[in-house]
């Protein structure tokens, strides 16, 4: 197929890249301890995931909204979703 049309690429690296952390997290889940344990693993995938789906810096991502979920508005929690996520700008007199 890829002869017939160069935008067809040889071969499908990019996709399995791409499934190579479930695989390996399938792995990991057997050692979890507890179906809670494998649980809470699967949540936190899914969040970094979810974040790199948005080109967003997993580790920014999760430090910056456990760090302001606290005294977050209930009301506003979706401002912390990933496709609605920015990072707070630190102000001048802050950073000082």
């Amino acid at each position: 197929m890829f002869l017939a049309d160069g935008r067809v690429a040889v071969d499908n690296n990019p996709a399995e890249r791409a499934l190579r952390p479930i695989g390996i997290g399938r792995k990991n889940w057997l050692f979890a301890g507890a179906d809670t344990g494998a649980k809470t693993l699967a949540r936190a995938m899914t969040i970094i995931e979810t974040a790199k789906l948005n080109d967003l810096n997993p580790q920014a991502y999760l430090a910056d909204i456990l760090d302001r979920i606290n005294d977050h508005k209930i009301n506003r929690l979706d401002e912390l979703l990933p496709w609605n996520w920015a990072p707070v700008v630190m102000q001048s007199s802050q950073a000082a």
